[in-house]
Formats: structure tokens, C-alpha cells, sequence
């Protein structure tokens, strides 16, 4: 059981000794603290001399940069902890800072536990040392007043390793773009500023990589370009991104944090150049395998407008070991977001005046969706579903709670000779026409509500405790207001325009009139609780369904329970 919501870890042993340590150190780090994790890194330090240890500047060489890269590889097994190695003492070759001055960072964050990987001769968890690892701790950084320490030896280590492991270098996985081979030993460059850019969607391990090494090749300011409006467009399931000013917000305290020396310059990127095919004072761009090749286009750019190359810098991307088949193999945002499908993303509704044993579920989407295969996936678990489309047919029949209104309304010659509603007659009437639209939803949506509440009693008559109502329209009729949660089910909108051509016969540009006259997939997503999406094969989305079933059943019991 996790102690401690933020800590510190201080790691002394030489990096290359680290290295086989680092999966059980990292396990032994999740035991104790369940949110943010901060490492310094000050290998070759002792905590058991008479003097306070201080705090030295660590050359930035490319086995540190490995070094980084592995540690936040390994962290991605430990995903509830928020690791953060803080990058103030580890200085580039040519720094143009002063020495390190004596003064404590702050921390979003302030450590309430400070653990080290220092081995002590008996293993023990030595007052002395313990007493020296919590000044050092507090010289350097703002702590908790109540700060604990723990050594985490020999805890994490597996009596089989030596105490002085063999010096193995680190796989590379930073690729300067140069023809010289490096070494890792090699000291890194510095430059005054450099830019890195992406989306930052849910900061991850992957992007904390790239954005890390960005941070100790600048020593003066960095520039952040965040995709934002059309470049966001291509994304998998752009609806379950987090708003521009959330990413910004989640990114800024990270960059702060690992190095506020630094002057950080957050842009929203716009275009695949951004302020890197521009800005005349930048000298460097960090991408990853997958951006190299935009890299590239900066620089032609750059040429092209009579300015300077900048020096890329290539980060492996980070392999994800436990993603699904339908997911990318790759640590990334798109899996995050696919993950959320199917998961509660807001408290749900409480419901006094519906019947009181009842959970009611209203599931929305836009045309092409694939709304309605979902409705009968949820009626194969066993849900009730009511089909608000079947429920205005209902309406509009002669003797029907919303005939005569609507003939009074329209006229008769909206009507067959056998006196039913010609439906595309009174469709051509109101379609662009929101006067005439409105005249009618304003007599057809409180009957098929009305409709529907009977149905619902009809579902309690039945024994079924979940009723799905099935409603393209759900949200803008306010019907949200007689359900507990709502569901959406997202495609890209044009998957949708093929499909509705494909279901319906339209042309293109009818299936897109009619998307555009309806509430966006962004809109839609914005009031609800759960999203799923049709886009993959049918058994992933059958396991989505089955997923969100499952959660679902967890919560009615204490939804249903009363006030």
C-alpha cells in the first residue's frame, strides 16, 4: 500500500551500476509514494561522511540522455506514478549558466518522503544517513515539513546482483543528426534555444523523453509548439482530447518543475512548420523516429527562406508492452484515448423522478454513428431499449398523440390520400427552415418524452433494471434530463459520410448537409459520460460495449440506492 503521495529519489550509484537496478528500485519507489515521483540524479555521492553532501553539477553526457530515456521507459509500468527527473544540476558541455547556486527549488508538488538507492555497508536503515539524506533533500528542494526517508536497499535489490554491478552501457536511443558517430561518454552540446513540438495529450512517459532532453540542451529558453485546431483534425478520436489550455496547463508545471532555470515559450502550433520553420534565434529541434521526417521539412523550410539548418535531435519512440491489438505499439495518447471508451468520464445523474428501480441510459450519436448496433449490442445484456425513431413513427399515425397538432400546423397536403403524414413532404417543409423546424419539434419532442416514460414503465413491468433510450437527437431535445447518464458514439465524420452514402443512397454532399445540420461529435461528447466508438471491427467494439456493461453494473447499485 502506497504511503505517500509525492516523493523524491535520489539516486547515487554510478548510471551504468544503475542500470540493472533500475525495474526494482522503480517497484520499490511505487510501494511507497501514489502520485509524483521526483528523481535527482547525483550518482557517486556519499551520505555517510561527517560533511553535509552537496549538490554538484552532473555533465550532461549522452549516457545521462539514455539514462532519462530508460528511466522513463521503465517508470510506463508504474502508470499511476507521475515521474519527474529534475534536470537543475545536469550541465551541457558549453553551459552559459553560473555554477549552481545554493538555493531550494520549489516543487508543485513538495516531496513528504525522500528515498535513495545509497547502499549502506549493513544494509540497514542507518539514522545517520537517513538524518544526512533529508538535509540534503531539503537543500535542495522544498519538502514537506514532516519529511520521512527511507533507504530503499536492500529492499530492491535481489541478493544477486553485485554492489558494484558491471559497467554495461545503455542502449542509445538519442540520435544526433550527424554523421560522427557518439559515444556515451560524449559530452552533450548546449544552445541558447531550441523548440520540440507535439500534441501533449495526457503528458505520458514518451513525451516527458522528448521534452526532457529539449530541457538540457536549452540553457536559456525553449520553445513549446502545441497542436491545436486543424492539426488536431487527423488525431484518433480527436472528441477525448483534453482542451488546448489543459495540455498547456499539465505541460507547463512539468517543464517548471524538471528545470525552472529555464524561460519557456508555449505556443499553439497551427501549422507542420510552426515558429521552428521561422524563428531565426532557434538552433535546435528534438523530434521523435516518428516526426524525423518533418524535421526535415523545418530545415528545407529554413533553407528555402535563406535561414539556418537546426540541429535534430531523434528520440526512439517509446514501445508500449502491453497495448492491444487495435492499438499502436508505441507508448501514445491515441491508445489513452482508446482506453477511455467504455469508461465512466463524469458522475452520473441522480434521478428522483424516474421510476425508482430503473437506470436509464440515453445513448446519442450522430448519423452513421453506429448508434443503433450498439442499442442491440446493449439489449443483448439485457438492457430495455427504447427507440425514440420507432416512438415518432408512433406519434405521427393517424390517432396518434402528435397527428392532428402536426396537420394543424402543416396543412393537409402534407398527407397521403390514405390521410398517414407523407414524412417527406413535411421534411422538404422544414428542412433549412428553422421557423418551420422548430414549429415541429416543438409538438413532437415532449410526445415521443412522454412516450418514452411509458415505455420506461413498461421496462420496471418487465424487471429490467437498465433502459436504453436510442436518440440521435437526445441532447438537443433535453432529454438528457430524464436519463442518468448519456452515451455517445463517435466515428470520424468522414466514415460517417460513407457510411450514411452507403446506407441511404445519398450523394456526399447530402450526407454532409445533413452532419452539419446536427450537433457535432465534439458536442456531443462534451455532455457525456460515456463515449464508445464503432470504428474498429465489430468484435472491439463488442468488447467496448461488454466493458462499459461491466462498469456500469458496479455503479447502478449505489445509484438506485436512494438520496
Amino acid at each position: 500500500m502506497a504511503l505517500f503521495r509525492s516523493g523524491l529519489l535520489v539516486l547515487t550509484t554510478p548510471l551504468a551500476s544503475l542500470a540493472p537496478r533500475l525495474a526494482p528500485i522503480l517497484t520499490s519507489a511505487a510501494r511507497l509514494v501514489n502520485h509524483t515521483l521526483y528523481v535527482h540524479l547525483q550518482p557517486g555521492m556519499s551520505l555517510e561522511g561527517p560533511a553535509q553532501p552537496q549538490s554538484c553539477p552532473v555533465q550532461a553526457t549522452f549516457e545521462v540522455l539514455d539514462f532519462i530515456t530508460h528511466f522513463y521507459a521503465g517508470a510506463d509500468a508504474h502508470r499511476h506514478l507521475d515521474v519527474r527527473i529534475l534536470l537543475s544540476n545536469i550541465r551541457t558541455k558549453n553551459t552559459f549558466l553560473p555554477p549552481l547556486p545554493n538555493l531550494v527549488q520549489n516543487l508543485a508538488h513538495p516531496p513528504e518522503v525522500v528515498l535513495t538507492d545509497f547502499q549502506t555497508l549493513d544494509g540497514s536503515q542507518y539514522n545517520p544517513v537517513k538524518q544526512q539524506l533529508e538535509r540534503y533533500a531539503t537543500s535542495c528542494y522544498s519538502c514537506c515539513p514532516q519529511l520521512c526517508s527511507v533507504l530503499l536497499y536492500p529492499d530492491y535489490g535481489s541478493g544477486e546482483l553485485p554492489v558494484e554491478a558491471p559497467d554495461v552501457p545503455l542502449p542509445s536511443t538519442i540520435r544526433p543528426d550527424s554523421p560522427v558517430a557518439r559515444s556515451p561518454k560524449q559530452p552533450v552540446r548546449g544552445y541558447q534555444r531550441g523548440a520540440v513540438g507535439g500534441t501533449f495529450d495526457r503528458l505520458h512517459n514518451a513525451h516527458k523523453i522528448l521534452l526532457s532532453v529539449a530541457c538540457v540542451l536549452a540553457q536559456e529558453q525553449l520553445v513549446v509548439g502545441v497542436a491545436d485546431k486543424d492539426l488536431l483534425k487527423s488525431k484518433l478520436l480527436p472528441e477525448l482530447l483534453q482542451p488546448y489550455a489543459e495540455r498547456v496547463e499539465h505541460l507547463s508545471e512539468f517543464l517548471v518543475d524538471i528545470k525552472p532555470s529555464l524561460t519557456f515559450d508555449i505556443i499553439p502550433l497551427l501549422d507542420p512548420y510552426g515558429p521552428a520553420g521561422s524563428d531565426p534565434s532557434l538552433e535546435f529541434l528534438v523530434v521523435s523516429e516518428e516526426t524525423y521526417r518533418g524535421g526535415m521539412a523545418v530545415n528545407r523550410f529554413r533553407l528555402e527562406n535563406d535561414l539556418q539548418e537546426l540541429a535534430l535531435y531523434q528520440i526512439q519512440l517509446l514501445k508500449d508492452l502491453n497495448h492491444k491489438e487495435n492499438e499502436e505499439d508505441k507508448v501514445s495518447s491515441s491508445s489513452f484515448r482508446q482506453r477511455m471508451l467504455g469508461s465512466l468520464l463524469r458522475p452520473p445523474e441522480k434521478r428522483t423522478d424516474l421510476p425508482p428501480h430503473l437506470y436509464v441510459i440515453g445513448l446519442t450519436g450522430i448519423s452513421g454513428s453506429g448508434k443503433s448496433s450498439i442499442a442491440q449490442r446493449l439489449k443483448g445484456l439485457g438492457a430495455f431499449v427504447i427507440d425514440s425513431d420507432r416512438l415518432g413513427h408512433q406519434a405521427y399515425a393517424p390517432g396518434g398523440p402528435a397527428y392532428q397538432p402536426v396537420v394543424e400546423a402543416f396543412g393537409t397536403d402534407i398527407l397521403h390520400k390514405d390521410g398517414i403524414i407523407n414524412r417527406k413532404v413535411l421534411g422538404s417543409r422544414v428542412f433549412g427552415n428553422k421557423k418551420q423546424l422548430k414549429i415541429l419539434t416543438d409538438i413532437m419532442w415532449p410526445v415521443i418524452a412522454k412516450l418514452a416514460r411509458v415505455e420506461m414503465d413498461q421496462a420496471v413491468a418487465e424487471g429490467k433494471q437498465v433502459c436504453v433510450i436510442d436518440a440521435a437527437v437526445l441532447l438537443e431535445a433535453g432529454w438528457q434530463n430524464m436519463v442518468h447518464e448519456v452515451w455517445t458514439v463517435v466515428i470520424p465524420e468522414t466514415e460517417a459520410v460513407r457510411r450514411i452514402v452507403e446506407r441511404d443512397g445519398l450523394s456526399e454532399a447530402a450526407a454532409q448537409s445533413r452532419l452539419q445540420s446536427q450537433m457535432n461529435g465534439q458536442q456531443l461528447v462534451n455532455q457525456s459520460h460515456v463515449v464508445l466508438s464503432t470504428l474498429w471491427e465489430p468484435e472491439v467494439t463488442q468488447c467496448q460495449v461488454e466493458k462499459a456493461w461491466a462498469l456500469l453494473q458496479k455503479r447502478i447499485p449505489k445509484m438506485l440506492s436512494g438520496p
